[in-house]
């Protein structure tokens, strides 16, 4: 492999309880044909969407509380605590509530805090979904890996004459070193790392409004889809990625295109 790879790895993100904030970090460790570690673990139903977590299969993103719709969902701070499942939740720096989604005391103390912070946008009683084994609450059902081209980025905020934070994209890897739109004609290609970590592009990610919301106010304040349609005939940005062969991966390290 080069010891200068042009594509590196600016940033890492796991998203623990779909549509609520992300979390970076500083390195993650992969497994072949496995999701993200830590990602999309809990979903938050809104009403009963028939999800049976004994036999799951995939719902649309509708069926849960999540930022296209519940865009104030921006305005928490979450933490999450893999080995004791513990999930803290900060409302404008005060504690919200903490619960222990490992236990359904745990969940049910997360869907109450909810019913009280979303009161008018509830089809029917939240309720905090765990993924079984071999499943998360992916918007794809191929979204293992979602990789964010920060060069595209850039090329919106031109698009709307605006800053635009990359965190509106709600990726888990962020790359650097790609030219704007590079990603979208990868797919099929394959991404290495030095520690043997390869990734195979699979398809792109079509952007809704999610992006949209201003990820730090809650804010709806841009039309990045209408953007992405206007100036590409599309609204794709991003690409999802399966895991061909699992390891580390950090923040800073390089990435090869193969294949």
């Amino acid at each position: 492999m080069s010891p200068n790879p042009a594509i590196r790895i600016a940033a890492l993100y796991r998203y623990p309880v779909k549509g609520l904030s992300p979390e970076a970090l500083e390195s993650a460790e992969l497994e072949t044909s496995g999701y993200f570690p830590g990602d999309r673990l809990y979903a938050i139903e809104n009403g009963p969407s028939g999800f049976n977590e004994v036999v799951p299969r995939h719902l649309p993103k509708v069926a849960y509380l999540m930022l296209m719709r519940n865009e104030a969902l921006a305005r928490l701070r979450t933490r999450f605590d893999d080995a004791t499942h513990r999930l803290t939740v900060e409302e404008n720096g005060a504690l919200a509530v903490e619960a222990d989604l490992g236990t359904e005391e745990g969940r049910a103390a997360l869907a109450a805090f909810m019913t009280g912070f979303l009161p008018q946008e509830l089809r029917g009683a939240p309720r905090v979904l765990s993924s079984p084994p071999g499943y998360r609450f992916t918007d794809s059902r191929t979204g293992y890996v979602s990789l964010i081209n920060r060069a595209s980025v850039a090329a919106i905020e031109d698009f709307v004459g605006a800053p635009v934070d990359p965190l509106r994209f709600r990726g888990n890897l962020y790359l650097d070193g790609l030219s704007p739109w590079e990603e979208l004609d990868m797919v099929g290609r394959v991404l290495e790392a030095g520690d043997g970590v390869r990734l195979k592009i699979t398809s792109r990610t079509v952007r809704c409004a999610a992006t949209n919301v201003d990820p730090q106010t809650g804010q709806r304040d841009l039309a990045i889809p209408k953007a992405l349609s206007d100036h590409l005939g599309h609204a794709d940005c991003g690409v999802y990625a399966e895991v061909l062969a699992g390891g580390p991966l950090r923040a800073g390290d390089g990435l090869r295109v193969i294949g």
